[in-house]
């Protein structure tokens, strides 16, 4: 089956879109309408945009990221798919990404602003600027040396507190942890 969609490759440069995994059955009858370089190929169809790939996260100028099926397969090559309206214009200069914490699958990801799931309520920050807070918070969820000098709190508990002052305020980590060192 033959794709007829087929929009300039120049609608996504510097674009930020989350992706869903989809089965990979889904495609097996299309003709990718693009393959890359790095053997990615890439299916549009009047809703939205199949890509088969066995890489996510920032690809060259973009910042594209899977959401993978719960159980996670184990092939490496997925298949995701985003609606058009799912591209959002990224930059490194303007606020655009915020913070947001999965407690249950302890879990911290970035989403733009213009995701239709956002409250305002999350700070918004540039591309640097969440990169260093997405990776204390990250340390933060995993790791528990930096625990030990909170011996008499329930970590857990402690954990959700820190990452959510580094979502929902602009205080530093620092500043956060002597807030809740005895």
């Amino acid at each position: 089956m033959l794709n007829k969609f087929n929009p300039s490759s120049k609608s996504f440069k510097n674009t930020f879109c989350v992706f869903n995994e989809a089965e990979i059955k889904t495609v097996e009858s299309l003709i990718p309408n693009y393959k890359s370089e790095s053997g990615s190929q890439y299916f549009y169809t009047e809703a939205g945009m199949y890509r088969l790939s066995n890489h996510w996260g920032r690809l060259a100028n973009s910042k594209w990221r899977l959401v993978a099926f719960e159980p996670e397969s184990g092939s490496k090559t997925k298949l995701g798919f985003a609606k058009w309206d799912g591209f959002y214009l990224d930059n490194n200069f303007e606020k655009l990404y915020y913070l947001e914490a999965n407690f249950n699958n302890k879990t911290i990801n970035y989403q733009h602003k213009n995701n239709p799931d956002f409250d305002n309520n999350p700070v918004l920050r540039n591309t640097l600027e969440t990169a260093k807070r997405i990776k204390q918070a990250r340390n933060i969820l995993t790791l528990t040396s930096w625990a030990k000098y909170f011996s008499n709190q329930n970590i857990d508990e402690l954990r959700e507190k820190i990452i959510n002052e580094l979502i929902y305020t602009n205080k530093n980590l620092e500043e956060i942890k002597r807030n809740y060192h005895e």
